[in-house]
């Protein structure tokens, strides 16, 4: 039975025109005369932003997440690296991305959008190899900024001028690899624009503390990822300020995003995204799924503030540093990449679970679901000593196998009965009502 009153994101159309635009300018960068680039959604977007607004990039994750949901072309991708002897245990990301590039088809139609460079950073396992094998195939120029600098609680100065050194480099390759100058004006910008976007994202999901939570985590889905599209663009930044407004506006209406929510999940990594019905299964027990470390801190940037709890990382504008420099500009931008909730992981599968204990007391969650994700090696490190370190802290834990890309490796029915028994051991039984 409905709880709580529901309704529609009203920037949900909004969030989608956006997604689909960003992609159409990417294919259509040439004829506008503009550059199309290739990343990741952890590349230093602001870097090539600040050589025009007609540098138009095509992040890698959220692409091939996108062809995933597409079975028959990400079926054709996927057949097509392994044709070429790449293995089915590789980041099921950069198979379809590969693939969809040895086919040369893109997504959205016609021939694969060949970029004029490849800018990425490296802390995954996979990110520099994918992007390598790319740039040979494309015979485009390639450049990686190396960031495995070791957990954000460890960073000294020396170790944040290794990355700053490297920012300066990348500017100096995109200069070459384009034949434009770097604005500074436009840098700033763009480092600005970065920093209010990942802050303002953070903001928006402290909001999911409410009861009853305003967003769910299968529509949040669709709105984080702009900013895994192109953080540093001005439409991404203004776009978080109206969500931001109107996510305020849901709280102080009490519309829920689940009318009968009655239980608090927290899911991790990646979702199986052939498969997000999962989400809505969970509903017919009453159960919202209210985010994730990784929903939260894929782009979220966060610290913890003095009275011990979790928010939006204040910038530099809101202390009232005034950015005026290259290099206090790029000072700055490295630092704040370095405090990625994500990246923490890479170094230390502790901090993670610290971060996810504190998601599970200040979200006030009952329990939490983690994928073992076979799609992604980089954020499925050290997730069975996270289960561990939640389950030895009394939080209650189901696990279930997927791949965020390969649908041949989600067993729906297996993973509903796993489901089914989680929410039993929580006191749930399912709405039969809302389930008909």
């Amino acid at each position: 039975m409905a709880k709580y009153k529901t309704e529609p994101l009203k920037l949900w159309k909004k969030a989608k025109q956006l997604r689909e635009q960003y992609y159409i300018n990417y294919a259509r960068a040439h004829e506008n005369g503009g550059i199309r680039w290739g990343g990741a959604g952890w590349s230093f977007d602001a870097i090539p932003t600040a050589f025009g607004d007609d540098m138009h990039p095509l992040t890698g994750e959220p692409y091939a997440a996108a062809i995933s949901l597409d079975s028959q072309f990400a079926s054709e991708c996927m057949a097509k690296a392994e044709a070429m002897g790449f293995a089915r245990d590789m980041c099921a990301y950069m198979r379809m991305y590969w693939g969809g590039m040895h086919l040369n088809k893109y997504l959205l139609g016609g021939e694969f959008p060949k970029p004029a460079f490849n800018f990425q950073t490296q802390i995954c396992c996979s990110h520099a190899k994918w992007y390598q094998h790319a740039s040979k195939v494309e015979q485009v120029p390639d450049f990686y900024v190396d960031v495995s600098v070791g957990a954000y609680k460890d960073i000294d100065a020396d170790r944040l001028n290794y990355v700053v050194a490297q920012l300066h480099e990348s500017i100096e390759f995109v200069e070459k690899s384009t034949g434009r100058k770097c604005n500074d004006e436009l840098l700033i910008r763009a480092v600005k624009n970065e920093m209010r976007a990942t802050s303002l994202w953070a903001e928006i999901c402290c909001l999911n503390q409410t009861k009853p939570a305003p967003l769910d985590e299968k529509t949040m889905y669709s709105l984080y990822v702009l900013a895994v599209l192109h953080k540093s663009s001005q439409w991404c930044a203004d776009f978080y300020e109206e969500l931001l407004a109107e996510v305020k506006d849901r709280v102080a209406r009490g519309v829920a995003a689940v009318a009968n929510e009655r239980c608090r999940i927290m899911s991790d990594t990646q979702p199986p995204w052939a498969f997000l019905k999962i989400f809505r299964y969970l509903e017919e027990y009453g159960a919202v799924s209210i985010g994730s470390l990784y929903t939260f801190g894929l782009e979220g940037t966060w610290e913890t503030k003095p009275d011990g709890t979790w928010g939006p990382r204040t910038t530099p504008m809101q202390q009232g540093i005034d950015i005026t420099t290259r290099d206090q500009a790029l000072r700055l931008y490295a630092d704040w990449n370095l405090s990625k909730p994500l990246w923490q992981q890479f170094f230390d599968p502790s901090v993670k679970t610290d971060m996810m204990k504190t998601i599970v007391k200040q979200w006030d969650v009952d329990g939490v679901m983690i994928h073992l994700n076979r799609g992604c090696e980089g954020l499925s490190m050290g997730v069975m000593e996270n289960r561990l370190g939640l389950a030895q802290a009394g939080i209650p834990v189901m696990t279930y196998e997927g791949n965020m890309g390969d649908d041949r490796e989600f067993d729906h029915g297996r993973v509903q009965n796993r489901v089914d028994s989680f929410m039993e051991t929580l006191g749930l039984k399912r709405d039969f009502v809302l389930a008909a």
